[in-house]
């Protein structure tokens, strides 16, 4: 797959996609916005890849925010940058996804990485929300998810105060879920996705899935139930029989049911 602001590789059955904007600090535009989306919805149909890698191009950024460069100024919803479609592509993929924080996880970078399943960092990574020093907010991913993180005082500290937060910190709290010297990024990262990609596949979709139930609504429980449940169902024996009697117009054979 070729894109104009990220790069995705695969090696075995790790999948990596890397935010590829380093001299603005890997800003999401509306370009990059939508080729997360279509990049994860492009993994969701291939059964290559177990686990997902999000990282960012350079040494110094993993995401600075966001940007609405080259979009037109109008209060219109097509003027809005379209964040919440990459957020939730990343929330619904049946596969688990891994942030690799190689440096400054800021604004929208922060709750990029907030999103994913778990987050591994660079000792020097620093993590901030900066919202309210430039007028803006968060209402929806970037304060839920971080609240069920790390609380809801510590959040609201986090989104009103926006103190820089250190790696170590950010694990102290529950924000992260591993620190690695800066030397050491990618090959612990390799290590800890290798680790995830042992385990059942389908184990884990349904895993995330469950997670995603709790605060997706109707959406998170649809999923549960047709992507996940529905999907086991469909394979027991008892819905096989029931399936082929009726197009035989037969009576089924109980002693399947169960199997």
């Amino acid at each position: 797959m070729a894109f104009e602001t990220i790069l995705y590789s695969e090696d075995g059955p790790i999948g990596t996609i890397t935010l590829n904007r380093p001299d603005q600090g890997n800003m999401f535009n509306h370009v990059m916005c939508h080729e997360i989306r279509d990049c994860i919805e492009a993994i969701r149909r291939e059964t290559r890849t177990r686990v997902i890698v999000l990282t960012g191009a350079g040494e110094k950024f993993f995401c600075a925010g966001g940007t609405k460069e080259g979009m037109e100024d109008t209060m219109l919803y097509a003027g809005t940058l379209p964040t919440l479609e990459m957020y939730e592509a990343i929330d619904k993929l049946q596969k688990p996804v891994i942030a690799s924080v190689n440096g400054f996880a800021v604004g929208g970078g922060n709750v990029l990485q907030v999103v994913c399943d778990m987050t591994i960092a660079k000792e020097s990574a620093i993590f901030r929300q900066v919202g309210p020093m430039v007028g803006s907010f968060d209402g929806g991913y970037g304060t839920w998810y971080l609240e069920d993180l790390v609380g809801k005082k510590r959040a609201k500290e986090i989104w009103m105060r926006n103190p820089k937060i250190t790696a170590k910190e950010a694990l102290d709290m529950g924000m992260i879920n591993k620190v690695v010297p800066d030397d050491k990024l990618k090959e612990e990262t390799t290590k800890f996705a290798l680790e995830v990609a042992e385990r059942g596949a389908f184990a884990l979709a349904s895993i995330k899935g469950a997670f995603n139930a709790r605060h997706g609504g109707v959406s998170g429980l649809s999923r549960m139930a047709h992507d996940l449940l529905l999907r086991a169902y469909m394979q027991g024996e008892e819905s096989h029989e029931l399936a082929a009697s009726f197009k035989e117009k037969r009576k089924p054979d109980p002693s399947t049911f169960g199997k």
